[in-house]
């Protein structure tokens, strides 16, 4: 008390020393306001500055023998003491950052730290684990003659069991509603992957593969690919993959999180009767300027995020081929994979050498951007952009009969959303989407210079989607919400010889109120929730339809670490893509996407429920489960048949009966698990006989065996994946096998898919070595081997007629041994 009596007033106090000393001090009053001092006891107006700056930290400028000026440093020291709310504690070892520099510290064993030389318009940022990290203007503690006290309030939760299950790798998280999580940013390596990429990593786990080994036709539970939903913030996405599907189009370093529901899907997605995947980037404005690049045999990439100031960020990510510009191992297998008739042979069974010449030229490319705008505290709005496109120009000559091949290919996906998420109070929150989005394929193949066939197909979809969230109580929770879609599809095809034109057009809405309620008991003994989703369709040329979509997803505990999982879902889809082999762009590109009419093409309804117990102790993790899924409304032409109903159009249904188990061991170190997928996939067609035959995917047994080991920075993965063969369709035998009373001759078939083909077996191994280059500038090299042991795996094999009225076998294998590298940096 007798301190505060003697202090003053610092700007009452320099009045006093201008009388005093003859003299003007120079200020902004905003700099001395509030600012005491202790009246120095000296008589040296020198002696008496000097106090002064010790004092206040000020900096005081003589200009002449009369002026003086006063202002703050921008470079300031500081120093506190970090204690917990009360005061009582002090917190060693807690962190103290300066944002937006490289200036951190810890604090000491007495809880305390100094900085000097800092930026005073700078903001410190003090954490430690149990505590809610705390930001404080630098500014509030450069003033002051004593260190200060900062308090760090503890973050209490109330503990309960924990019912999600971190598996294989980390960052990968099983969740309580089924779900599988992907966290990019924490997931470790994966046999066979040079990066985390998103649609590669998913093919990780038990019922979601690709049969032809691509992330363009990913098959979850026995569906075709234009079955799931892929979504990139909130944006359906009609195209996915690079290199005709060997590579994922989107960037993993920005995707923050990747969601995929098999079953007990939330109300709020319709579409995709086999599984929803959805992407999202990022979403917080940090304050430091974050990003990273990368090369390897493929492409190079850029990406990062900056903060234009405390509320608004923006985001970006690019990557480009160095296909059209530079051969490597990894492209050469790529295009080999990507642009076979691997092997032709005859009806004697004898490989046939066409001799074709190719020249290919290939790129592709791809770039995101998000605006991230934080209105206030409980408002933030996003607004999304992704473009991608794939560029192919082939010509392929046959040196026999110089006969020349033309092709030029083009697919783009443009997307633009925005995004706003409100928190209205406590209790009630919302969420607005809002998106438009564009696919276009375009193609163009010269035959011997003498035919012309143009194809084209454009997607143009608008879509609305509002959710609202309620909590009825801290374990009741009512979502509610709508969505609209509009989707308009072209298909044109123009052939000059014969002369043949088609142009078909059409536009379907979807109205899709919706509601979910999600209960959780104490302890969590019991999370459930249940809905229903109502979705109005109206195919403006034919037809309109209601459909109700009920949801089930309920997790009980039977004991101590195992709990059980209910799951049932209807869903429905209106979108499909059509496989058209006869034109086929050369083998590359065999897909476009039509509507649903309810004539050629009914609406793809499907009913899927699944049981399963989930089992963890120690980091021993066990899970099963088994579902059974009917798909309806489903067309040959949508399923890729190669034998006699490949152009029939004929309507019919599948079901799956499958099961799916995974055991892991992971240690501090390393990770081993084990994973076997039963699936009985069969079709049912009542205008082909016989009715009921394996479906094209019906591959009854996947097994993978892998593991993952860190020592210190060098992480490496090995992985083995086997599974039995798919079915397809044989020829007769003998001379049965071609009809030739038809004109073109046409192929005697058996009974569909009454043949398959061998096992398939691929060893992947992968490592990489992560080192810091400066502080805050870290690196990172990796390789990869797809297919280590070189193992020629037949993906696919059909018929064809040649010129010379024979029987060819096509047989289409896998990659060969394909080594990748690649270098990155990040910051």
């Amino acid at each position: 008390m007798a301190q505060e009596e003697n202090e003053v007033s610092l700007k009452s106090y320099l009045t006093e020393l201008e009388s005093k000393y003859a003299i003007k001090f120079s200020f902004v009053d905003e700099d001395l306001f509030g600012v005491k001092i202790t009246v120095p006891n000296f008589n040296n107006l020198n002696s008496i500055i000097t106090a002064l700056e010790t004092q206040t930290k000020l900096k005081i400028e003589k200009l002449n023998q009369r002026y003086y000026t006063l202002t703050k440093s921008s470079l300031v020291s500081i120093c506190a003491n970090v204690l917990d709310n009360y005061a009582q504690n002090t917190i060693p070892g807690a962190t103290v950052e300066v944002l937006g520099s490289e200036i951190a510290t810890v604090t000491d064993s007495n809880g305390s730290f100094s900085l000097n030389d800092i930026p005073r318009n700078a903001s410190l940022k003090v954490r430690y684990l149990g505590y809610i990290t705390r930001y404080i203007a630098i500014d509030d503690l450069a003033d002051t003659a004593e260190c200060t006290n900062i308090l760090l309030d503890e973050n209490l939760e109330r503990l309960e069991e924990v019912v999600v299950y971190e598996f294989l790798t980390s960052g990968l998280v099983k969740q309580a509603d089924a779900s599988i999580t992907l966290n990019t940013a924490e997931l470790g390596i994966l046999p066979g992957l040079i990066e985390p990429d998103v649609l590669q990593s998913v093919q990780a786990l038990p019922g979601v593969k690709s049969i032809d080994e691509t992330v363009s036709d990913i098959n979850v539970r026995g569906g075709t690919n234009d079955q799931n939903l892929i979504l990139w913030n909130g944006i359906k996405m009609y195209q996915s993959g690079h290199f005709f599907g060997l590579i994922s189009a989107f960037n993993p370093y920005l995707t923050d999180k990747v969601t995929l529901y098999k079953n007990g899907t939330p109300t709020h997605y319709g579409d995709g009767v086999s599984s929803v995947i959805s992407m999202q980037t990022k979403d917080d404005i940090e304050g430091l300027f974050v990003g990273g690049a990368g090369i390897n045999l493929i492409s190079g990439d850029v990406y990062g995020q900056f903060p234009i100031n405390d509320k608004v960020a923006f985001q970006f990510s690019a990557r480009r081929s160095t296909t059209d510009f530079l051969n490597t191992p990894t492209y050469n297998s790529f295009t080999e994979r990507a642009f076979q008739d691997s092997e032709i042979q005859n009806q004697q069974n004898q490989t046939i050498d066409e001799n074709i010449d190719r020249d290919v030229t290939f790129l592709f490319y791809d770039f995101t951007a998000k605006l991230l705008y934080d209105i206030n505290e409980n408002q933030k709005l996003r607004l999304n952009f992704i473009g991608m496109t794939n560029d192919l120009r082939y010509i392929q000559t046959n040196t026999n009969t110089s006969e020349t091949t033309q092709s030029f290919l083009e697919q783009a996906n443009v997307s633009l959303g925005l995004q706003l998420q409100s928190q209205w109070n406590s209790k009630f929150s919302s969420h607005l989407n809002v998106y438009v989005s564009r696919y276009d394929l375009g193609a163009e193949n010269f035959f011997n210079n003498n035919q012309l066939l143009i194809q084209e197909n454009t997607v143009i979809e608008n879509a609305l989607k509002f959710d609202s969230t309620y909590a009825i109580s801290d374990r009741l929770s009512l979502g509610n919400g709508y969505q609209y879609i509009e989707t308009g599809i072209t298909n044109i095809t123009d052939v000059t010889q014969p002369p043949f034109d088609s142009n078909i057009r059409g536009v379907i809405r979807i109205h899709a109120p919706y509601s979910q309620i999600n209960y959780t008991s104490f302890e969590n003994r019991l999370i459930a929730s249940g809905g229903l989703r109502v979705n109005y369709i109206e195919n403006l040329d034919t037809f309109s339809k209601w459909l109700l979509e009920p949801r089930l997803n309920v997790n009980f505990r039977l004991a101590k670490n195992l709990r059980a999982q209910l799951l049932g879902e209807f869903k429905s889809q209106s979108t499909n893509q059509v496989i058209d082999l006869e034109q086929n762009f050369l083998g590359v590109e065999k897909r476009r996407w039509i509507l649903s009419d309810e004539n050629e093409l009914p609406i793809t309804r499907s009913k899927q429920g699944s049981i399963g117990l989930n089992y963890e102790k120690n980091s021993f993790y066990v899970g099963l489960e088994a579902f059974y899924k009917k798909v309806e409304g489903i067309s040959t032409r949508t399923q890729g048949f190669q034998n006699q109903n490949q152009f029939s159009g004929e309507i019919g249904e599948y079901d799956v009966k499958g099961l799916e188990f995974l055991i892991n061991k992971r240690g501090s170190n390393y990770s081993t698990w084990l994973s076997y997928t039963y699936n009985k996939n069969d079709y049912n067609f009542d205008s082909i006989p016989p009715n009921l035959f394996p479906n094209n995917l019906d591959v009854r047994h996947a097994i993978t065996l892998a593991g993952t080991y860190n020592i210190k920075k060098l992480k490496l993965g090995l992985g083995i994946n086997y599974r039995t063969g798919k079915p397809f369709t044989a020829p007769q035998e003998g001379d049965a096998a071609l009809d030739t009373t038809s004109f073109p001759n046409r192929i005697n078939y058996e009974e569909p898919n009454s043949s398959r083909l061998p096992e398939y077996l691929r060893v992947d191994a992968s490592a990489n070595y992560g080192f810091n280059i400066t502080r805050r500038l870290k690196g990172s090299a990796s390789i990869s081997v797809l297919n280590l042991t070189n193992r020629k795996n037949i993906l696919n094999q059909y018929y064809r007629v040649s010129e010379n009225n024979e029987i060819e076998t096509v047989i289409n294998s896998s990659l060969g041994i394909t080594p990748n590298v690649s270098f990155r940096v990040k910051f």
